[in-house]
């Protein structure tokens, strides 16, 4: 006869093996499926300040997707006294316009988390699609394209970025764009050197005798063999877009104005750095802690792939 529970007189459901066993299963299935992933994509994972980095990250996107539910103001509403100091109320202080300084920052984030990964995305396309061609290719090719991307690796990015931003304007669009610009001829010089490696192999050379066509051999048979550090060096490449987005910005030739963007709001903040610090603090620990969190994610990665 089953037992009844103390006071209430209803038979107690007695725990049935299966019951255990089933959950014992599962508990190991979750245990195997972690254990692949550590020896898999999550393989950084093992690294202590890739997984810091990693986390990092996750906050900031966490941040910028619910900043509109996260933050206490808009990010332009004239709300409160100027350079009113961190207080319950605006935890980061006002601006020298009394707009919240953590309104502004939760809401910056957004664009350089949007922009910084679309800007390595495109530079990793243009970059790769050049440096295959000429590593293909070859020959009078090879040589036009590598001297084309010497000529604008030999500008400073900072100087290249300032170029083509006073040429056509600020806006994402060409934040983006010069970013871009700045950033395929080190992908393109990357792939290249990958390219003259592999396409000598016997896979090729076997494609080559089946008559498959030139793109198809470019893409479907070398490309995927040299992706490998091409997508290393774009995990790389988003802290530095990061950086320099905030370095624009800090130029004036970032976001227009008034949209939030962290480097301008160390650019207008350093006026009152003595008498109002935090206006420039907060931000500049902004994109200090979002740059070293993406390059300690970034290492981990790499130094996963050398290991695994």
């Amino acid at each position: 006869m089953a037992s009844e529970t103390a006071g209430t007189g209803r038979p107690l459901s007695p725990v049935q093996p299966g019951m255990l066993a089933g959950s014992r299963r599962l508990g190991d299935r979750l245990r195997e499926w972690w254990g692949e992933m550590l020896i898999g994509p999550l393989a950084f994972y093992r690294d202590v300040p890739a997984a810091i980095g990693f986390w990092m990250v996750i906050i900031w996107i966490g941040l910028a997707v619910f900043a509109p539910v996260l933050a206490p103001y808009l990010p332009n509403a004239q709300i409160a006294k100027l350079w009113q100091p961190p207080s319950a109320q605006h935890w980061f202080g006002t601006d020298a316009l009394g707009r919240d300084i953590l309104s502004r920052i939760l809401y910056g984030a957004r664009p350089i988390l949007l922009l910084s990964p679309l800007s390595v995305l495109c530079a990793t396309v243009v970059g790769v699609t050049l440096g295959l061609t000429a590593g293909y290719l070859g020959g009078v090719a090879d040589d036009i394209l590598m001297r084309i991307l010497d000529a604008a690796m030999a500008f400073p990015d900072v100087i290249l970025y300032m170029v083509i931003i006073a040429a056509v304007g600020p806006s994402r669009l060409n934040v983006v764009l010069a970013i871009t610009i700045g950033g395929c001829p080190g992908v393109a010089r990357l792939t290249r050197s990958m390219v003259l490696d592999v396409k000598n192999r016997e896979f090729v050379e076997a494609a080559r005798l089946r008559g498959e066509p030139t793109l198809y051999i470019m893409f479907r048979e070398i490309l995927p063999n040299c992706m490998g550090p091409v997508l290393i060096d774009a995990c790389l490449r988003v802290g530095y877009a990061a950086f320099a987005m905030g370095t624009l910005g800090f130029l004036g030739l970032g976001l227009p104005p008034p949209d939030p963007d962290w480097g301008s709001m160390v650019a207008s903040g350093r006026m009152w750095i003595v008498t109002a610090p935090w206006i420039a603090v907060a931000p500049a620990l902004a994109i200090s802690s979002l740059v070293v969190g993406l390059n300690l994610f970034a290492d981990g990665v790499n130094s996963a792939r050398r290991k695994f």
